[in-house]
């Protein structure tokens, strides 16, 4: 590939983004708040925009990683404003985990400076995003996502196409994400019982995730919260805690009832009040822990 794309946002997710694009030999051109961070691609051929709308060029295609709604209004809005810079024609892929309702008013607002938002959410942690196994929903244009596809393939493992409705990929985003933070509870749940119980919680979940429950979530956080391993954090609490409230959200539009999603909400405010805000999301388990007078392991 020779095709020049820009990227915004080399947090723990966008920094192996942009290097499997790197990799598949696109020219990158990056940029980042804390310049450090932007190195490593520099070192790999990619240039460093001084600005993040720099990162921009009329009918290009941008890729933005980023941590919260707020930031991804300010790019796309905000001094930068990055619907201005593709103008005319020019695509901008939003992989950020925000709310539907943000998605569709900057989609709106791309599409009347002259540009496309394209909505392409993923699920994987760092060290999926570094080996691109990276399982990523898009929804938009028809012709912008084929016009995309090379790029997303160059960072995931699949792409789930849900339609044109610009907003549909970010509701599956934080569906997946709750249904993701409901199995850590009911893990919690489990394992608080058994180890009061006496019963081996490890082998227990063991055993679990190789049989009735034998899926990702479950193989890869079940032991995590049998053994009390909740560092080094893939994906930090406060980041639980904001999309549990996008959920809450979404689903408060969508006239929909979730009450798990208010227990959710619950343990994750409880558990950064306890001090546990740089552990894995996966420590909202402890709150199990924390109800059944056991302490915590690890």
């Amino acid at each position: 590939m020779t095709q020049k794309i820009g990227f915004v946002g080399l947090g723990a997710m966008g920094l192996p983004m942009a290097a499997n694009l790197i990799a598949a030999r696109f020219h990158l051109t990056v940029y980042n708040r804390t310049v450090s961070k932007a190195e490593p691609l520099v070192a790999k051929g990619a240039h460093r925009a001084a600005r993040a709308g720099d990162v921009a060029t009329p009918g290009g295609i941008v890729v933005s990683m980023l941590a919260d709604d707020a930031a991804l209004t300010s790019l796309v809005t905000g001094p930068d404003a990055l619907a201005e810079h593709l103008a005319p024609d020019g695509i901008h892929i939003s992989m950020s985990t925000v709310s539907p309702a943000t998605t569709r008013e900057l989609a709106a607002y791309h599409a009347s400076h002259g540009s496309v938002m394209v909505a392409a959410p993923v699920f994987g942690r760092p060290n999926a995003a570094q080996a691109k196994q990276l399982r990523i929903c898009v929804s938009g244009s028809a012709e912008a996502k084929a016009k995309v596809k090379p790029i997303l393939e160059a960072m995931g493992q699949d792409v789930f196409d849900f339609g044109d409705n610009v907003g549909a990929a970010n509701v599956v985003k934080l569906a997946g994400n709750f249904m993701i933070a409901a199995a850590l509870e009911a893990m919690g749940e489990a394992v608080a019982m058994m180890r009061k119980s006496g019963v081996d919680a490890s082998a227990a979940i063991d055993m679990l995730a190789k049989t009735l429950f034998a899926a990702p979530v479950y193989q890869g956080y079940g032991p995590a919260i049998a053994h009390g391993r909740f560092t080094p954090a893939g994906f930090r609490l406060p980041l639980g805690l904001k999309d549990i409230n996008l959920v809450i959200q979404t689903a408060a539009e969508a006239s929909a009832p979730m009450p798990t999603a208010s227990l959710l909400h619950d343990r994750f405010v409880s558990a950064i009040a306890k001090g546990r805000a740089d552990m894995d999301w996966s420590a909202i388990a402890l709150g199990a822990a924390d109800d059944a007078g056991l302490k915590e392991s690890r």
